[in-house]
């Protein structure tokens, strides 16, 4: 699933082609929201990224949302230039003077008004990935986080409730783990609040140093120090990087048993 950063790039991306434009043309493939469907010569007034949704606005309300999950991705075309998945996984073509925006392959394609698409992601926590992000935004964070969670929750998986903050995915929950060196498996009541209001503040950090790039940089130089670097050795003390599944959903937690600690 595409992490915050990776939402907020393809929102920089479009927004600068679409947002202003009159539509030219709007295409959908099996979009459910049954929102009213903009007309060509609507102007799009906004491309934005909510955590992991984006969100495209025209000027009659309608809302386009779309939720990439594992599969789907934004594409950036060139009227007339050749696309560069094929056709039938286009789920919505958005296509303005000189450019289409095509998203392929997302399971979320929905149309609806304004007032609905707010009310999909009414739920989320502050939006670490926003450049406007404030200290209140992340002390919220960490009261929702005592609000919302078991305090025998590990960690690990706490960081990937959008409930709490959203933006953090697979990749920067290791690494911002390890960069405050604390164990994927400890749980959320075995950290005092400094230490939780730390790891939102560097995932914040982390997330926001991304979205001009997709190379993405984290704790250490070379790039990720621990996520997908299994039996390699930590780039701090050299003990080889573990991991394991971890939650309900299984998803692989990369730590360092050295630097972070053995599980609990």
């Amino acid at each position: 699933m595409p992490e915050g950063d990776t939402l907020h790039r393809t929102a920089n991306r479009l927004r600068p082609v679409l947002a202003g434009k009159p539509l030219v043309g709007l295409t959908l493939h099996h979009a459910s929201g049954g929102g009213r469907r903009p007309q060509a010569g609507e102007r799009i007034e906004a491309v934005d990224a909510v955590g992991k949704h984006l969100l495209i606005r025209f000027e009659r309300g309608t809302t386009l949302r779309t939720h990439m999950r594992m599969s789907g991705s934004w594409h950036l075309y060139r009227s007339g230039e050749r696309w560069r998945k094929r056709p039938e996984l286009a789920r919505a073509v958005v296509e303005v003077d000189g450019w289409t925006a095509v998203c392929f392959a997302a399971p979320v394609v929905e149309l609806t008004d304004g007032s609905t698409a707010a009310a999909k992601v009414a739920h989320l926590g502050p939006d670490l990935t926003n450049p406007g992000i404030t200290a209140e935004d992340i002390d919220a964070a960490v009261e929702r986080m005592d609000v919302l969670v078991d305090p025998n929750e590990a960690i690990g998986n706490a960081l990937l409730d959008q409930r709490i903050a959203c933006g953090v995915g697979n990749v920067y929950k290791s690494e911002v783990l390890f960069a405050c060196g604390v164990s994927p498996f400890a749980s959320v009541a075995s950290l005092d609040v400094a230490t939780r209001r730390r790891l939102l503040d560097t995932a914040s950090r982390q997330l926001r140093q991304n979205t001009d790039t997709s190379r993405q940089r984290a704790t250490v130089p070379e790039g990720l120090a621990v996520f997908r670097r299994t039996r390699q050795p930590c780039r701090r003390c050299g003990t080889p990087v573990e991991a394991r599944p971890q939650g309900r959903l299984a998803r692989i937690t990369y730590w360092c048993p050295t630097c972070q600690g053995a599980p609990r």
